[in-house]
């Protein structure tokens, strides 16, 4: 089997994460990945270019190093308050002689969405078919082979910000490397941690970040609803430093050792020393003090999610029930708050399917979206990367045409 070079980009507000993975027809390996602080990004936009090109750069020469190989292109992941979904319909007349369906159908199809009228600075980042309908009546997945004289689709469409694209693209850039391209986070996790059963059934993900969390909802094997919340990880630290007098990389301490989301979870309530800035001395507080700062902003989380699935009306959807992910979700009762606000039955999941290499270090929630990027996504047609220079551990070799490396020694410059 042709083995394809697969490569991803995670930016996050805490972290950047990247990855590089071999990708056969039946295999994944996941044969590098790196991570490094993220100090350039803000609730999953780029707020300094320069920085966030660093994290890049250092991230991806982990990944590279722990590869032996260099990659050029990137799938990188795309979040943050700017990003909107809407459902549109629309139809094309089937022409040709027979009335079979064809790619070019559903190309044109796709074609006629990019014509709708969005904002002046949005940009369709994705257009993904939910369900089609042949000549108004036969319901379909994958109607291709398929006879009738109109194919009707009813999409998911999925709107970014132009300018936060824009600087995406010029920290991928000043990195050293160029975007393949964009990836809804919230489709990257679901694509790591669900299998079809819960997707078919009826299923809502919350993948839980440093800066952003996201929701995404899925039936009968499609995407039905997308959302990105400007609360997570971080906002529970600020509050934690702002109540308690800290500095963050105390409050951040105290969330990872001590903190709970819900009392329930607490399983002994004790005392915590805290050494203070300045002439306070150390500071005593009880873990169930910790514990009620850290309720007070993740019920607001997961009750503005819930009442986003109640207004859209897709509550109903996940017979399934909610599936938790990210770093933020490794706090100790976030999955019993989240039951007790929402009502649904919910659990902890991490990246499944990695195959082999060093797919061990990455079964972990916070790894989500970073496993989703190497992941072939129905409805979004995703290219293959290929390795720019190479030598790992002589097992094989690349070999390059010369205008590959003409062409490469353009792109470099």
């Amino acid at each position: 089997m042709k083995e394809k070079i697969v490569a991803g980009l995670d930016l996050g507000t805490t972290k950047v994460g990247a990855i590089i993975a071999s990708v056969q027809e039946d295999k994944t390996d996941i044969l590098g990945f790196g991570v490094a602080p993220s100090e350039g990004l803000n609730r999953g936009l780029v707020a300094n270019i320069a920085k966030t090109a660093e994290a890049i750069k250092e991230a991806m020469e982990i990944a590279e190093n722990r590869a032996g190989l260099k990659v050029k292109g990137l799938n990188v992941g795309v979040a943050g308050e700017h990003i909107k979904s809407l459902r549109h319909r629309n139809y094309v007349t089937i022409s040709n002689p027979d009335r079979e369906i064809t790619e070019e159908d559903l190309e044109r199809l796709r074609m006629d969405v990019r014509t709708i009228p969005i904002p002046s600075d949005r940009q369709i980042l994705h257009i993904i078919p939910e369900e089609f309908y042949i000549d108004g009546q036969t319901k379909t997945n994958d109607p291709i082979g398929m006879s009738g004289s109109k194919l009707e689709a009813l999409n998911h469409v999925v709107l970014a910000s132009i300018p936060a694209i824009q600087n995406i693209e010029r920290s991928v850039t000043r990195a050293g490397y160029s975007v393949k391209n964009h990836i809804l986070q919230p489709i990257a996790s679901s694509y790591s941690v669900l299998d079809v059963n819960e997707m078919d059934l009826g299923v809502a993900l919350i993948d839980i970040g440093g800066g952003t969390t996201d929701l995404a909802i899925y039936q009968n094997n499609s995407i039905k609803h997308t959302k990105v919340f400007g609360i997570a990880g971080n906002q529970v630290t600020h509050d934690i430093r702002e109540t308690l007098g800290i500095v963050t990389s105390q409050a951040e301490e105290l969330k990872k050792e001590y903190g709970y989301a819900i009392d329930d979870a607490i399983v002994r309530d004790e005392d915590i020393y805290i050494k203070s800035i300045g002439a306070r001395g150390n500071v005593k507080i009880q873990i169930s003090l910790l514990t009620q700062i850290i309720n007070l902003r993740m019920r607001e989380l997961f009750t503005l999610i819930d009442n986003e699935m109640r207004q859209t009306g897709f509550k109903k959807m996940v017979k399934s029930g909610i599936v938790l992910t990210g770093g933020g979700s490794l706090l100790r009762g976030t999955t019993d708050l989240a039951e007790q606000v929402c009502g649904v039955r919910t659990r902890l999941v991490v990246p499944i399917d990695l195959g082999g290499g060093r797919s061990q270090a990455m079964e972990s929630p916070e790894f989500a979206t970073l496993a989703g990027l190497i992941k072939d996504i129905p409805g979004i047609s995703l290219e293959k990367t290929s390795p720019r220079g190479f030598a790992r551990g002589g097992s094989r070799k690349w070999k390059k045409s010369f205008l590959q490396k003409i062409i490469e020694f353009f792109n470099e410059l």
